[in-house]
């Protein structure tokens, strides 16, 4: 089987795992959001500790634990916050005092908020569901927009030092094509202030882009190809989500700005 038809394949079964717990919310999709967190931490350790080398044992991957536990039961959103805070600056002390770098720390942080995230952008009403599918929508467009035009239009590289296949044509055409997906998804979806949601859909866009190339350059620093192997014809879950994490973020915090960090959704898809 060509690598291209598994990447097809592979990122069809991903989509539709990924539809069916938004659509169920509750505990399935906080499930799959602690899942992300997880393996997201598991795979940016496995690049960036050099030979399994850790001078802070296994205090890291307990943290992460009491946030997945945390994320499962639903804890309410102040206090998810005020516990990734606490987690993030125990690590980083931790680093501090026994010189153990800050790559932990970084990883940590960028997986415990990768999670929450998601998990308080659907929450568990209309709102929440319309907000992670215009998330996917704008994401999932941005990608294989970038692909298809990049490739057929190709032109001066976007950061040839960090991710050289990657093209500035790729990148307007992938940004064009968020925009489009994501106006589409919330004309469908009922929304009224379509003007509003375009910037919005952009910003994700271009954010969504910013994250891709934020993890081709953790992997190059760290002299790795791929976060993993989990995915086939596609590597780690990291390569998968990279991008959807980082605009899951600012999505977020668009939505807390608008409306409130509980319901995050609302300010953005009123219900």
């Amino acid at each position: 089987m060509s690598n291209l038809r598994l990447r097809v394949i592979s990122a069809v079964v991903l989509a539709i795992v990924a539809l069916g717990l938004t659509w169920l919310g509750g505990l399935p999709f906080r499930l799959l959001s602690a899942a992300i967190s997880a393996v997201i931490f598991y795979e940016w350790t496995r690049m960036s500790r050099p030979s399994g080398v850790n001078g802070l044992g296994l205090l890291p991957e307990a943290l992460v634990l009491v946030f997945v536990g945390a994320l499962i039961f639903a804890l309410p959103a102040s206090l998810m916050l005020s516990l990734v805070a606490v987690l993030v600056a125990v690590t980083a002390v931790a680093s501090r005092a026994r010189n153990a770098g800050q790559w932990d720390v970084s990883g940590l942080a960028y997986a415990t908020v990768a999670g929450l995230c998601l998990a308080l952008l659907r929450d568990d009403d209309h709102s929440g569901l319309v907000a992670i599918l215009f998330l996917f929508a704008v994401v999932w467009a941005t990608d294989i927009f970038a692909y298809f035009v990049g490739r057929a239009v190709g032109g001066p590289k976007l950061a040839p030092s960090i991710s050289p296949g990657k093209t500035r044509s790729g990148a307007v055409g992938g940004a064009a094509g968020g925009v489009i997906a994501g106006l589409i998804l919330a004309a469908v979806a009922g929304a009224s202030n379509l003007a509003l949601l375009g910037l919005v859909a952009l910003v994700l866009s271009i954010v969504a882009q910013a994250g891709d190339l934020f993890e081709s350059w953790v992997k190059r620093r760290h002299g790795c190809k791929d976060s993993g192997t989990l995915i086939p014809g596609h590597g780690g879950v990291m390569d998968r989500v990279d991008g959807l994490v980082a605009a899951a973020f600012a999505l977020y915090v668009i939505g807390w700005i608008s409306a409130t960090a509980e319901h995050p959704a609302h300010g953005l898809f009123p219900a």
